[in-house]
């Protein structure tokens, strides 16, 4: 380890302008995806907005511990879909649920009634082909701009990191990677089951985005970066 000094100086300027939500992509294969979409979902509630969770592979009776902690305090979470797909008795059934639940989730983004919609595992029902994947685009396209939208899963559509239109680019695409995943010690499931590193490949650095110029709404260089407090949409 290389000890390193702290910084003296404040390492960023606070940029002004228009507040606007942002689109968040957590994507890869390892861990911590939905528990980070959450995070963001808790510490806006916590600030007195409206949140709203939608699950696209948990069913709706679903009742793990997110369930519970959100039924608890208050934050919407819903399940759209009908578990595992080698589970499902019927393919078609489940890509019918998941197109029922996409247009909860789009009519939910675009009434602009939400501060923070997260879209959890959308990826999958995207890249199995059940939704329309201009559709989803569309409707970030053309949301409200004060709505921020959270997409988590595994293999995100590369068009949905890489709009169209470099302006158009996410404004914060995280990738974990998985490094180590024991799901069993000594016969006995674990609570947390990987440890993960996260590369966070940003198009922009959301530290203040919602304050950023409209006339520079991002910029376009890949970086990598470390999660903090300073990536939260519900910073003021």
């Amino acid at each position: 380890m290389q000890i390193e000094t702290p910084p003296s100086e404040k390492p960023y300027e606070k940029p002004e302008g228009e507040r606007r939500g942002l689109v968040i992509v957590n994507t890869g294969d390892g861990k911590g995806k939905s528990t980070a979409a959450f995070g963001l979902a808790l510490r806006a509630h916590g600030r007195g907005k409206a949140v709203k969770i939608f699950q696209f592979m948990k069913v709706p009776s679903a009742r793990f511990g997110e369930h519970r902690m959100f039924e608890q305090i208050g934050i919407p979470i819903e399940g759209l879909g009908d578990g595992f797909s080698w589970k499902s008795q019927d393919l078609e059934r489940s890509a019918q649920l998941a197109r029922e639940g996409w247009e909860k989730a789009r009519t939910a983004i675009l009434s602009g009634e939400h501060f923070l919609v997260v879209l959890d595992e959308i990826t999958y029902p995207l890249i199995y082909g059940w939704l329309p994947l201009e559709g989803v685009l569309e409707t970030l396209r053309t949301r409200p701009r004060e709505v921020h939208v959270v997409l988590t899963g595994r293999r995100c559509p590369p068009e949905i990191i890489e709009y169209p239109s470099p302006s158009e680019k996410p404004d914060l695409w995280t990738t974990t990677v998985k490094t180590n995943t024991p799901t069993m010690i000594a016969g006995m499931p674990l609570i947390t089951s990987s440890s993960s590193r996260v590369i966070c490949a940003s198009f922009v650095c959301p530290r203040w985005a919602r304050k950023m110029p409209l006339a520079n709404p991002m910029g376009t260089a890949k970086t990598q970066a470390t999660i903090n407090n300073a990536n939260d949409p519900t910073m003021a």
